[in-house]
C-alpha cells in the first residue's frame, strides 16, 4: 500500500531526497519543499465580485557536481511527490548539472555556517483561518461600506477585500542542515473612487496588514482612513516646475529604503551595477540616517528563523549614522566579493539564491510629521509614486508623482501631474529630517521623510 502524501513528514522527505541526490551523482545539494493555502475574496459595491480559496505544494532541488574548477550547478522543481515524481526531479537535477558551465564561486557554505533562530518568532498564528467565509466576506464589504457612508462624494469602488494565508517551509542540504517554520499573515483592504466638482475621479487605498487576525485594525477605521486619503486628492492642479523641499509619506518613503537596499545587494555590487559600489565606510548620506535590515524581530513581516540557505537569520546595519557599513550578502555574492554572508540569501523552488531583505527600515527620528511640516514654507508632500524611474547605477531618479502642496506649514490643495527627479546619491544625502512615525506595514517601513534639493517638474 502506497504512503499517501498528507502521510509524509515534509522534513524527513526533504533529508531523503538530499540523500537520493547524493546517491545519484551530486556532491552537495538543497532541498526546498513550500505548502500553503490561500483565501481571497473582493467585494465591489456590496456584491461579491470573486471568491478563490487555493492550496499548493512544491518541492524544488539544486544540485552541485565537482569539476576540475568549481562546481556545476543545476535545479529542478515539481509538485509531484510521488516516488517515480522525486526520481525524476533528481535525476533531472543531476543530469542538467553535467552539462552546465563550471563556477569556481558556487557551493554551499562551510557546515558551522548554518543554524536557526530558537524560541518562537511568532510568524503563526491559526486564527487566520477561524473565521467562517461569510465572515471574511463581511470584513470586506464592511470596510467598503464605511469608505461609500464617509462622503456623497464617494460614488464608486475598486472593491473591498479580506485575504488570509498560510505557508510552511522545510529546508535541508547535505551538509547536516534541516529546518522548517510556519507563517500566516491576513489582511483588510479597500479602494473608494470619488468624483469632483468638475466630474474627475480620484481613487486611493488603504489598509491592515498582519500575522494574525487579532492585530488587524477594523474593517471600518480601514473603510475611513480610504475615504480620507480618497477625497484629499480632488480637484488636484498642477503647480509650476521648480526646487522646494519634499516630504515622502511614510508609505511613500519605504520605496527609498528599498533603494538602499538594492544599491547595497551583493548582486549589484560584484557586477558594478550600483552606485554603492566600492563605498564601504564612505559617507553615503546624511548623518541622521541610520538603516537596518533584521531577520530576528519577533512576528516581523521579514522574519524567518534561517535564511535562504540555512544560514540564521540576523540583524545587520547597512548605513549606520550616514556611513555605509555593510553590503547584503548570500554565500555566493559574499565569495564574490571575498566577503561573509550577511544571512540574506533568498530563494524560490527552484534556481540559485539571490539576495533579500528581511525587515529593512530606516530608524526614527525625533519629530512628528506635523513639526516637520511646519518647518516648510512652500514644498510638496508625496502621497503617490508613479513609475520606475530609477537607475541603479547612475543613482538618477525621476518619477511621476501626486501628492498634497504645503504652504506656510500647512497642506493646502491636491497636486498631481507632476514629476519629482534628483539623484539618489544627492537625496540620501540631503535627507534634512526623519519623522518618529515607523510603524511596520511589511516588510520594509520609513517614517515620514523631508528631503531637500530636489525639482519638481510641472507647469
Amino acid at each position: 500500500m502506497s504512503t499517501t502524501v498528507e502521510a509524509i513528514d515534509l522534513k524527513t522527505l526533504a533529508a531523503d531526497i538530499v540523500a537520493k541526490a547524493l546517491k545519484a551523482g551530486a556532491n552537495d545539494a538543497e532541498v526546498t519543499i513550500r505548502e500553503g493555502d490561500e483565501f481571497s475574496t473582493t467585494v465591489r459595491m456590496g456584491e461579491v465580485e470573486t471568491l478563490k480559496e487555493s492550496g499548493s505544494r512544491g518541492v524544488g532541488i539544486r544540485v552541485l557536481v565537482a569539476g576540475s574548477n568549481g562546481f556545476r550547478v543545476a535545479s529542478t522543481s515539481s509538485s509531484d511527490f510521488t516516488p517515480d515524481g522525486i526520481e525524476h526531479l533528481v535525476n533531472g537535477a543531476v543530469a542538467l548539472a553535467r552539462v552546465t558551465s563550471e563556477d569556481p564561486f558556487a557551493g554551499l557554505a562551510d557546515a558551522s555556517e548554518f543554524g536557526q533562530l530558537e524560541g518562537d518568532l511568532k510568524l503563526f498564528h491559526e486564527d487566520v483561518y477561524s473565521l467562517p467565509t461569510e465572515e471574511r466576506i463581511a470584513h470586506a464589504r464592511r470596510a467598503e461600506a464605511a469608505a461609500l457612508a464617509a462622503d456623497t462624494r464617494i460614488t464608486n469602488s475598486d472593491g473591498g477585500n479580506f485575504d488570509a494565508a498560510t505557508g510552511h517551509k522545510v529546508f535541508a542540504n547535505s551538509r547536516g542542515f534541516v529546518g522548517e517554520y510556519r507563517s500566516s499573515s491576513c489582511s483588510i483592504s479597500v479602494s473608494p473612487i470619488a468624483l469632483g466638482k468638475s466630474g474627475e475621479m480620484q481613487r486611493d487605498y488603504w489598509f491592515t496588514y498582519a500575522r494574525s487576525l487579532a492585530k488587524l485594525e477594523t474593517p471600518e477605521s480601514v473603510g475611513e482612513t480610504a475615504a480620507r486619503r480618497t477625497l484629499r486628492r480632488l480637484d488636484a492642479r498642477r503647480v509650476k516646475t521648480q526646487q522646494v523641499p519634499i516630504i515622502f509619506a511614510p508609505e511613500i518613503a519605504r520605496s527609498l529604503i528599498g533603494s538602499m537596499f538594492d544599491a547595497a545587494s551583493g548582486d549589484s555590487i560584484y557586477r558594478g551595477a550600483s552606485f554603492f559600489t566600492g563605498k564601504l565606510g564612505e559617507k553615503v548620506a546624511d548623518e541622521s540616517v541610520t538603516v537596518i535590515d533584521d531577520g530576528t524581530m519577533v512576528g516581523g513581516f521579514g522574519t524567518s528563523p534561517f535564511d535562504g540557505e540555512g544560514l540564521p537569520s540576523r540583524k545587520t546595519t547597512i548605513i549606520e549614522r550616514g556611513v555605509l557599513t555593510n553590503y547584503l550578502l548570500n554565500t555566493y555574492t559574499g565569495r564574490k566579493l571575498n566577503m561573509k554572508s550577511t544571512g540574506n540569501a533568498s530563494r524560490g523552488l527552484s534556481g540559485n539564491p539571490g539576495t533579500g531583505s528581511h525587515n529593512l527600515y530606516l530608524v526614527s527620528g525625533s519629530l512628528t510629521p506635523e513639526e516637520i511640516l511646519k518647518s516648510i514654507p512652500a514644498g510638496l508632500y508625496v502621497t503617490e509614486l508613479i513609475g520606475q524611474g530609477v537607475n541603479m547605477v547612475t543613482g538618477d531618479y525621476s518619477r511621476g508623482a501626486s501628492g498634497l502642496w504645503i504652504e506656510n506649514g500647512e497642506l493646502t490643495f491636491p497636486v498631481q501631474e507632476i514629476t519629482v527627479a534628483g539623484n539618489l546619491k544627492d537625496m540620501f544625502q540631503n535627507i534634512s529630517a526623519i519623522g518618529s512615525d515607523l510603524i511596520f506595514r511589511g516588510s520594509v517601513a520609513s517614517p515620514t521623510l523631508r528631503i531637500d534639493g530636489m525639482t519638481i517638474a510641472g507647469e
